[in-house]
């Protein structure tokens, strides 16, 4: 029997969805978000139970997100919390809320780092994408406040058929804008995104996508990565270049990607990618408006809830089936199960789930065909 591996040390980064509020209608919305209250949200106080039941365990990377978690009067003083308690902060807002002066007490709160969605390279298609007119103009100017204040930032792409081929522009939009990441995110088909199955590129589509992710992220000026595109592992081991993984410096990683704590700048010319796979029980959790575990924010199965857990984070993260399942890779199914790169990729947990309704089934967005049908031998 192939030896399975478990990866169990804790997780490196965590998304936190402080709510779902937002007043963006998002094509792709994985929560279908709506501008209005949610029931069940988590309290301040409960929030920082949740901080203290984290920062008992680890000093993950924290990602503050929604909705739009700008929303909460409290997100400064749940940032700062955070960031008092050792963690790197770091934000994914929509831009519109920041002014100079919510700009200046992200920056007091200790929120290092933010991402922006830029989903097409002209304001008419990003526009589009985004459901609301207007929100690319607004967007540009909530991040140009933030860059007066110091703010470090990346830019998101959830890549479709309307803009795989823009790819490139909106990658020279982002070094213009000077983003220290380009992030391009693979659309997986969950909550409002469901209804854009017809808009998902191919599998074939993905692979030249990745391929070409892959030159940019040696070549480009600044860092380039992917998120909920696990398979871009493979692809830069199969490709010429040898060198090994280098930690992932984004601004703030992603649940396909490797957490790591610098963000330094790319610097052009050839350089170690760094590339991680499906990170869904491998380092990555996401936590729901209402506390509950999951292992991706797209893989919609609840792994845990913090309420019940009296806040012990650690307790219910350790505990949960669904999070042991995904860390022994002997458990998986189909391709990925016999795959030689199922340790380095793992395949998208939830678009296997999405589509099959198990989250241990193959990645249906790969094209590869593993050199061996089954591995029953040993890997130790």
């Amino acid at each position: 029997m192939r030896k399975s591996v478990l990866h169990n040390s804790g997780p490196k980064v965590i998304a936190w969805e402080l709510t779902r509020r937002c007043a963006l209608r998002c094509k792709h919305c994985r929560g279908s978000a709506r501008d209005e209250a949610y029931e069940g949200e988590l309290s301040t106080d409960e929030c920082k139970k949740v901080i203290d039941g984290i920062a008992d365990y680890v000093k993950p990377v924290l990602i503050l997100t929604g909705g739009e978690p700008m929303t909460r009067p409290d997100i400064y003083e749940l940032a700062r919390y955070a960031a008092d308690k050792g963690m790197r902060v770091v934000m994914a807002p929509c831009g519109h809320l920041i002014t100079p002066e919510t700009a200046r007490k992200l920056k007091e709160a200790g929120v290092q780092c933010i991402s922006i969605s830029i989903d097409g390279s002209t304001p008419g298609k990003h526009d589009a994408f985004r459901g609301v007119e207007g929100a690319y103009a607004r967007t540009m100017e909530g991040l140009q406040h933030a860059i007066d204040v110091g703010i470090q930032f990346q830019v998101n792409t959830t890549v479709t058929k309307l803009n795989v081929d823009d790819l490139p522009a909106i990658l020279q939009r982002a070094i213009e804008l000077g983003a220290i990441t380009f992030d391009i995110f693979f659309l997986v088909p969950t909550g409002r995104a469901g209804a854009l199955r017809d808009l998902e590129i191919s599998p074939e589509q993905a692979e030249r996508a990745l391929q070409w992710a892959a030159e940019m992220a040696q070549t480009a000026p600044i860092r380039v990565k992917t998120t909920c595109a696990p398979h871009f592992a493979r692809i830069v081991r199969q490709g010429p270049k040898s060198e090994a993984p280098a930690a992932r410096p984004a601004c703030h990683p992603g649940a396909a990607g490797n957490g790591g704590h610098g963000h330094a700048q790319g610097h052009g010319g050839k350089r170690p990618v760094s590339t991680g796979g499906c990170m869904a029980g491998q380092g990555f959790v996401f936590i729901s408006h209402q506390g509950i575990l999951q292992p991706c924010g797209f893989l919609d199965t609840a792994s845990g809830d913090l309420r019940k857990a009296d806040f012990n984070f650690q307790r219910a993260y350790e505990e949960s089936q669904v999070f042991q399942d995904l860390r022994d890779h002997a458990r998986y199914e189909g391709k990925c199960g016999a795959c030689e790169f199922v340790h380095v990729c793992g395949g998208c947990r939830a678009r296997a789930y999405e589509l099959t309704g198990d989250y241990l089934a193959e990645e249906p967005q790969c094209t590869y065909i593993p050199r061996r049908t089954r591995p029953q031998e040993s890997t130790a």
